[in-house]
Formats: C-alpha cells, sequence, structure tokens
C-alpha cells in the first residue's frame, strides 16, 4: 500500500463516519422535508399521494401553495421575530451569566475546577421534562417565591403578579436549561489562556478592568461565538418550554411547527416553516463560524 493511499484511508476513516452521520440523519431528513413542503395536504392530514390521475392523465402532484401561504401572512413573521428575540435574549442573559462563571472556574486550583465543572454538567444527569416541571412548581401561583414577591409588591401598593405562563417564566425556562452549554465552550476557552499575557499586562500598567478588556475577552471572542451558537440556535426553534412554562403568551415558531404535524395535521405547511427555520439557523451558525474565524485571524 503506498504512502499517499495510506493518507487517503486515514482521511476517509476520520472524516468518513461524521460526513455518513451527517448524511443520513441531516441531509435525508432535510431533502424529505424539503419534498414534503412542495406537496399537497391529504384529505384528512398528512401528505396527498405524490402522482394524481386526471382526466389528462397522471401528473406529479407538487405545488408552491404552502410557501405562498407563509409569504402571505405576515403573522408568521411575526412569530419568527418574536422567537429571534426570545433567543437572543436568551443569548445575552446565558452570556452575562456564564462569563463569570466560566472564569471563575477556569482560574480555580485543580480540584475545585473539576469540581466546579461536574456541577455545571449535572443538570443533564436528569430528565429534561422533569426539570422544567420543576420549573412549573417553582413560579406556580401558590409556590413560596410568588407569594413571597406578591407580598412585597401588597406591601408597595402594587398588585400581585403571576410568574408562570408569561414571557418571564419561558426566559427563566430557556436561560436556566442552556447556561451549561455557553459555560462549557467558554471555560474550555478561558483555560487556555497564557496568565503571562496578563502579567505582561499588568507590569505595563493596565489596571484589573483593562486587562480583562485588552486581553482577557479578546481572547476569548471564539468561546464566547460559540456559547452564542449553542445556545441561540436551540432556543429558536425550541417546543416544549413555551408550552409547558409560557402558556398562549409564550407561544414560539417550534409550538406552531409542532401544531401543524401533531394537531392541524397539515405537513406540507408544517415542513415549509421547518425550512425556513432549518435555513435561519444554518445562516447564524454559519455568522458564528466566520466571526469565529476572523477572531482566531
Amino acid at each position: 500500500m503506498s504512502a499517499a493511499w495510506r493518507a487517503s484511508l486515514q482521511r476517509f476513516l476520520i472524516t468518513g463516519p461524521p460526513l455518513v452521520y451527517l448524511l443520513l440523519f441531516f441531509g435525508i431528513p432535510t431533502l424529505i422535508m424539503v419534498l414534503a413542503s412542495l406537496r399537497l395536504p391529504g384529505e384528512f392530514g398528512g401528505l396527498a399521494p405524490l402522482w394524481e390521475t386526471g382526466p389528462s392523465g397522471t401528473e406529479l402532484n407538487l405545488s408552491l401553495e404552502s410557501y405562498g401561504r407563509f409569504f402571505s401572512d405576515s403573522l408568521y413573521a411575526w412569530l419568527f421575530f418574536k422567537s429571534f428575540l426570545y433567543a437572543l435574549v436568551t443569548a445575552v442573559a446565558c452570556l452575562l451569566l456564564a462569563y463569570p462563571l466560566a472564569l471563575l472556574i477556569a482560574r480555580s486550583p485543580g480540584k475545585r475546577r473539576d469540581l466546579l465543572v461536574l456541577l455545571v454538567i449535572l443538570p443533564f444527569w436528569s430528565n429534561f421534562l422533569i426539570r422544567v416541571y420543576a420549573w412549573m412548581i417553582i413560579l406556580g401561583p401558590e409556590s413560596v417565591l410568588t407569594r413571597t414577591l406578591n407580598a412585597l409588591l401588597a406591601g408597595l401598593g402594587i398588585a400581585p403578579v403571576e410568574l408562570l405562563f408569561t414571557p418571564f417564566a419561558v426566559l427563566v425556562g430557556l436561560v436556566y436549561v442552556h447556561l451549561p452549554f455557553m459555560v462549557l465552550p467558554l471555560f474550555a476557552n478561558l483555560e487556555k489562556h497564557d496568565p503571562a499575557l496578563l502579567d505582561a499586562a499588568q507590569d505595563l500598567g493596565a489596571g484589573a478592568w483593562s486587562r480583562f478588556w485588552r486581553v482577557t475577552f479578546p481572547l476569548s471572542l471564539p468561546g464566547v461565538y460559540a456559547g452564542t451558537a449553542l445556545v441561540f440556535i436551540p432556543a429558536f426553534g425550541i417546543f416544549a418550554i413555551p408550552d409547558l412554562l409560557g402558556g398562549t403568551q409564550g407561544i414560539m415558531i417550534g409550538n406552531v411547527i409542532k401544531q401543524q404535524f401533531l394537531d392541524t395535521r397539515d405537513w406540507p405547511f408544517g415542513s415549509v416553516l421547518s425550512m425556513v427555520l432549518t435555513v435561519g439557523a444554518l445562516a447564524l451558525a454559519g455568522l458564528a463560524a466566520l466571526f469565529g474565524r476572523r477572531t482566531r485571524v
């Protein structure tokens, strides 16, 4: 076996399995969604037959009707914009909360660092829905938090408020669930920083605040972009948290997609919404990768 053949085989063994995985579990399902978006809804839901026999013979039953419905109704554009705002606020809140924590973990001694990382990933050991249901109890009308807050508001002469089934509850759930996805990329980046750079900046007269903004933060931008993408993209299309914590006030585009597939059974229109969401998520991921490469350069 020649050296060139061995090198080609090694590259295939490294890159082949991920490519096959993406093709099977992303490429082919995406192609199915594209084809489904061009179909017509069936008489009892689902998809109408692909081939239809008429007076002029057998015809291919494809249509852009679902795309026309999407672009003609501003409601769906508003839902995408609303979901974008929810995801953006979630990403910013996670960044503000995760950065100090990741910096603390990165600068902690070895044993304490391992313990702190374990505490960050500990929520992954429990079921996602159980954690969301726990927040339903915490934010419920009879919870200690709600009663205490309303008692304080009553003392100030302010009417009581509800925490559950509000946009606030949706944001709390989104930040709670996605916070570890911001902490871990930031920690992975911050722990690689050379402390000698901060010492050199201090020797040159830079204060703590100046050292952070001129040294630490610019070097951590790849981690910021990676964490923002890992938080923003899943938060953009999520449906379980708005459904359980937001009620009718927290509806996002993910809830509408679920409704199209499971309730109204309009699979072509659900596929259109899914394709628009996928294109938007890929565009945002591409922007995050582009900014990350520019930062490294």
